[in-house]
C-alpha cells in the first residue's frame, strides 16, 4: 500500500505561516490530481487546495490569497504554503493523491493527517 507522509504542521499564532509537505513512500504513477483537505472538530472534511497534473490550481474561498499549493512532479511531492493564518484554519490537514489508470478508473491515497493549530 502506498503511504503518504505529511510534515510541517504545528502550533502558530494568528498571522503566522506554516508550510505543509507531503511525500509518497514510493513513486506513484499516473497521478491525476494532488491536494490538501482539512477537517475541524465537528465539521465535514473539505477541500483546501488542489493541483492537477497540468498545473491548474483550485482553492477554497476561505483560503484564496493566503494559501499556495505547489507540486514537484519529479519527486511526487505536494506542498501547501499557508500564510496569514487564522484561528478558523485550525484543523487536521490531509494530503490526497488521486491516480487514474486507463480502463480501470481513479483511486485515492490519503495521508495520516497533520494537526495545524492557530492560536494566541
Amino acid at each position: 500500500q502506498v503511504q503518504l507522509v505529511e510534515s510541517g504542521g504545528g502550533l502558530v499564532q494568528p498571522g503566522g505561516s506554516l508550510r505543509l509537505s507531503c511525500a509518497a513512500s514510493t513513486r506513484i504513477a499516473n497521478i491525476y490530481t494532488m491536494g490538501w483537505y482539512r477537517q475541524a472538530p465537528g465539521k465535514q472534511r473539505e477541500l483546501v487546495a488542489g493541483i492537477s497534473s497540468g498545473g491548474s490550481t483550485n482553492y477554497a474561498d476561505s483560503v484564496k490569497g493566503r494559501f499556495t499549493i505547489s507540486r514537484d512532479g519529479a519527486k511526487n511531492t505536494v506542498d501547501l504554503q499557508m500564510n496569514s493564518l487564522k484561528p478558523e484554519d485550525t484543523a487536521v490537514y490531509y494530503c490526497n493523491v488521486r491516480v487514474y489508470l486507463y480502463g480501470l478508473g481513479s483511486s485515492d491515497y490519503w495521508g495520516q493527517g497533520t494537526q495545524v493549530t492557530v492560536s494566541s
